[in-house]
């Protein structure tokens, strides 16, 4: 199993970037996934996650609004659109694979099996 996050750069606050979670070695469009972030000096935290079907998102309330997430079967890929973005986005971004379906679960991190490497994000003021 692989997840290899990209998109990741340096961005004026008020600017947008788009990530990128290409995966492989699992059934992609049987999984629901999600995206968290940590930020120096703290603990990681939930951003978003997509149903298998793409039926359910859920968001952090600190991102609704600003952050959209999307799958492409076809590409293995998901996606976090990030608009607006603040100062306080700044972290490292990582995408996992959920363990099952029940979508409140991918709030925590214990309803994932497999995780990314992770992508800087950095928003300057």
């Amino acid at each position: 199993v692989q997840l290899q996050a990209s998109g990741g750069g340096l961005v004026q606050a008020g600017g947008s970037l788009r990530l990128s979670c290409a995966t492989s070695g699992f059934t992609f469009r049987s999984v629901g996934m999600g995206w968290f972030r940590q930020a120096p000096g703290k603990e990681r935290e939930f951003v978003g996650a997509i149903s298998w079907d793409s039926v359910h998102t859920i968001y952090a309330d600190s991102v609704k609004g600003r952050f959209t997430i999307s799958r492409d079967d076809a590409k293995n890929t998901v996606y976090l659109q990030m608009n607006n973005l603040k100062p306080e986005d700044t972290a490292i971004y990582y995408c996992a694979a959920a363990r099952g379906y029940y979508v409140d679960s991918y709030r925590h991190e214990s309803g994932y099996d497999d995780w990314g490497q992770g992508t800087q994000v950095t928003v300057s003021s």
